[in-house]
Parts: C-alpha cells; structure tokens; sequence
C-alpha cells in the first residue's frame, strides 16, 4: 500500500471546503481541516476518518498569517509531508459599495485574498525545498467577471488570481517541481448564502444555474492531479468567463440590470440571521445550503473537461462521419 496523501484544505468546516476533504479522504488522502468554526471542523474530521482518512483539525483564522503558518508546522507533525494545499477560505459582503462600512470590506478583502496570499507563503514554505506539491486556489467566474453587490468579494478573487499568476512565473524561473493550479466555479448550493452578510431586503442566493458542492470537489480533484493551468467548473462559469473577453461593456449594462434580482429570493432577510465576518456561525451547517431543490448533482462541461481527449476523439468520428455522408450524397 502506497503512502497516503498529505492535504490541507482551509474552509474545511461547511460548504465546498467540506466536501472537498470527503472526497480526497475517499481517495486515499489524510487531511487537514482548517477553519474558525470548531464545531463544523469537528463534524468534517468525523467524515474524513469515516472516508479512511486520518484527520487533523485546526482552529485558526486564515486572514491571521501566523495563525496559518504555526497551522502548517502542525499538519506536517502530526501527518507528514504537505502534498497539496488547498485555499478555499471565503467571505462576502451583499451590499452595494456605499453600504459596506471600510472594516467591513477589509475583513472580506482579509479572509478572501490574503488568506489565500498567507496558505500559499505556508505552502510554498515547506513545497519548495522538497522541490514537489500542488497548491490548488478556489476562485471563481468572479475572478474575472465582476457582478453588483459583491465589490469586497469580486475584488478579492481579481486579486488572487493575479497574485498566483505571479508567483506561477516566480515558480517557472527556478524551473520549481512545485506547481500551481485554479479553479474556477459557476454558483454553488453552499451555506455561506445562509450566513454571509448581506444588507439586502431579501435573502442572498447563488446566481442560477446553481451545483451542488461535491461538483466543486470533483473540480478541485481534478485541478490537483492533472497538470491544469486552470480548470473551469460550471457551463455558467465557462460563458461568463468567455463572455467577458468578447463583451465586458454590454455585460457590465446586462448586470446592472439583473445582478439584483438574481442574487436575491424573494424572502425577506429574517432579523436574527446569523453572519459570520467577524466570528464563525455555532454549529455544523454541512457542506450543502438551503438550495438543494435547484441545485445540479453533476456538470457534463465538467465531465468533458476531464475528458477532452475522449470529447475530441468523439468529435473527431463524427466529423468524419459527416465528410464521408457528404461525399457519398454528393455521388448519388
């Protein structure tokens, strides 16, 4: 039996963070669960050893760079070896720009992208001298098509995926066995919809068409053991990001028309709603939201996508199927 893989994943408590540690466990990793809220790390290491996998669970803020760095001398410890570090930690604002207070919008700037600045430095730490690993970043269609209500968000995703492009050449120069690799996501049935803040009349939803949270996984899987620049997840996230290379001027007037409504149900925002900026929510939410009678189990883009050899031979057949169809009516 072979050695286990080492796995970090950060927002490992709910969400797709959650059901990216199931499904590595599943397929012979151990991991390591970081995130703030102890009871959903908790519930998560339960899955994981009920998966085969051992688990490590660590309490620590992603936004704190010491709090990730004295986390990543602690996996190694107690695990070994890190092989593959996965940031996936998050948070938003629902507002519009004039309605998020300057505290406000550096949290979210804190967790989102230096959070992911803090878990790379840690990886990288350690990946470097070994001259292996993979550090997988969970970005979004957002990184590169912004959309209303999210500025802390959208501006954090621009970030990150600029920051890892640059640490990418950085890597190239001293031609690093060490490698990086993104993955984009369309909107996900995740809890964060339940407990980020929002300063909406009504209750924050995913953009639709919406996934389930194991699609995510299934990306971030992929991502990890394949050499992929990037890896999109979600037909939406694919026309989005197409999209705005050819019209960022028409979508920018498409989305101030339908960014709102799309982002809201129409159920009032109860006045106890829990919200997790400053201090996680109590308890163990999962890895799925409150959307599950919408949201998708599977992608076919994401299954062409990690089949594109088969989808071009495929293409290739019937290609040559039509040829030959035009050829044979054009002698009849």
């Amino acid at each position: 039996m072979g050695q286990r893989e080492i796995v970090v994943v950060t927002g490992a408590s709910a969400g797709i963070g959650r059901a990216v540690g199931r499904l590595f466990a599943r397929r012979g990793a151990d991991i390591a669960l970081l995130a703030r809220g102890r009871d959903g790390l908790e519930a998560a290491a339960r899955e994981v050893e009920a998966a085969g996998g051992r688990a490590v669970v660590v309490a620590a803020d992603v936004a704190d760079a010491d709090a990730v760095e004295a986390a990543a001398r602690r996996v190694e410890d107690e695990l070994g070896p890190i092989d593959v570090w996965v940031n996936n930690a998050m948070t938003t604002v629902f507002a519009p720009v004039w309605d998020v207070s300057a505290a406000e919008f550096r949290r979210a700037t804190e967790v989102s992208y230096l959070g992911t600045v803090y878990g790379t430095m840690a990886a990288l730490r350690r990946m470097r001298p070994r001259n292996r690993g993979v550090i997988v970043q969970v970005g979004s269609a957002l990184s590169y098509r912004a959309i209303p209500l999210q500025s802390a968000y959208c501006g954090a995703k621009f970030a990150a995926r600029g920051f890892t492009d640059s640490v990418r050449t950085e890597l190239a120069h001293e031609r690093s066995g060490v490698r990086m690799t993104s993955v984009h996501l369309a909107g996900f049935n995740t809890p964060q919809f339940g407990w980020c803040l929002s300063r909406l009349p009504n209750h924050p939803q995913p953009v639709p068409p919406t996934y389930q949270p194991e699609v995510a996984a299934e990306g971030i899987w992929f991502a990890a053991h394949h050499r992929r620049r990037e890896v999109w997840v979600g037909a939406p996230a694919v026309a989005t990001i197409l999209a705005n290379r050819v019209v960022p001027g028409l979508l920018d007037r498409y989305l101030g028309r339908t960014g709102f409504d799309s982002q809201q149900t129409d159920e009032p925002v109860p006045a106890d709603r829990p919200v997790d900026l400053w201090e996680p929510v109590p308890g163990d939410a999962g890895a799925h939201g409150r959307f599950d009678d919408r949201a998708h189990p599977r992608s076919a883009q994401l299954w062409a996508t990690r089949h594109r050899r088969t989808v071009a031979v495929a293409g290739s057949l019937v290609a040559t199927g039509v040829t030959l169809l035009g050829r044979r009516g054009s002698r009849t």
